[in-house]
């Protein structure tokens, strides 16, 4: 069995409200029809696996995968104003729920309009008590602020009192202007401005603070695994590195989830050298062109661990986390 714990989809109703004139995000049409949404430093092409769920499933039975987490990419609702934000959240989060009311193939993962904190702790309340989600994903900063800033501490509060899942997806990083060329915001920013949201919301004390959340990084945690030597380093040389944790880096980062969207056998196994195979989580970036399904499962195949090992990676790390203590 296979879980699929990181893919992305626009519902309907979403891609609707944003062609309404009243969101900052853009549409326009590609040359093969595909929607393309605009937004500030970057836009996506939204392909018909991106807002096809019966073309999707298709694909998924062909490719014999058989669950995804489904969550919305980039830009996200926070881009949006805070009004604006709330409605297009509570539209995706009550997609994502008839999509998976509709098939067993599907579970959704919330999106929070963290231009608007406050809603946003009601909103993941709202996603895990009424729809039954196992958490929500957020973004790597919020329209430039850091995730450990104080203003989001009221979503971690909920969060850490429902013990959800938040699972940390990329965006466009701040200087993001020496990126534009050869796509390097997304090959390269994205991974950096993960590995940033991680080290901070541990060294600010957040993680420590709220500890019942289960904390998942994209991207295999972009850095982290190879950078947490130097983390750990930074905590016994710098005083300020110690204002917020008694212990170092490492420990509390060990305890996060990576799923495998790094297809290098090399950086999956430095990962699970780092946090162990119980804490790997299969994830394909399907549909955007830089993801692929073949890969998710060929790079885990590959590995030099025990088939227990491969099947806790493949699905039961994700079944553990998508029942809430």
């Amino acid at each position: 069995m296979i879980i699929d714990f990181h893919n992305h989809f626009y519902p309907k109703a979403y891609l609707d409200a944003l062609r309404s004139g009243s969101s900052r995000v853009q549409i326009t049409i590609d040359d093969e029809g595909n929607p393309r949404l605009h937004y500030p430093g970057d836009y996506n092409i939204a392909v018909r696996g991106h807002r096809d769920i019966a073309y999707r499933e298709s694909v998924m039975q062909e490719n014999n995968v058989d669950r995804q987490v489904i969550s919305l990419t980039t830009p996200g609702t926070h881009v949006e104003e805070p009004e604006m934000a709330v409605r297009l959240a509570c539209l995706v989060n009550d997609g994502f729920a008839e999509i998976a009311r509709n098939s067993k193939r599907f579970i959704g993962i919330g999106t929070l309009p963290l231009s608007d904190p406050a809603a946003s702790a009601k909103e993941l309340d709202r996603v895990c008590r009424q729809l039954g989600f196992c958490g929500a994903m957020v973004f790597s900063n919020i329209n430039g602020v850091a995730l450990s800033d104080q203003r989001f501490w009221p979503v971690w509060e909920t969060a850490n009192d429902l013990a959800a899942v938040i699972h940390i997806h990329p965006t466009s990083p701040v200087g993001v202007e020496a990126m534009k060329d050869y796509w390097l915001m997304p090959l390269v920013g994205f991974p950096l401005d993960t590995t940033l949201a991680a080290a901070s919301l541990v060294f600010s004390g957040v993680v420590d603070r709220f500890p019942r959340i289960k904390w998942v990084l994209g991207h295999l945690g972009g850095a982290i695994p190879y950078l947490v030597e130097r983390l750990d380093r930074g905590f016994h040389a710098f005083k300020e590195c110690r204002e917020n944790i008694d212990r170092p880096p490492s420990t509390y980062l060990r305890e996060f989830y990576y799923d495998s969207v790094n297809f290098d056998g090399r950086a999956l196994q430095l990962a699970i050298d780092f946090a162990g195979a119980n804490h790997i989580l299969a994830g394909s970036d399907y549909p955007h062109q830089i993801g692929s399904l073949d890969k998710m499962f060929s790079s885990i195949a590959a590995l030099k661990i025990s088939e227990a090992d491969k099947e806790a990676i493949r699905s039961g790390n994700a079944a553990r986390l998508l029942v809430r203590d």
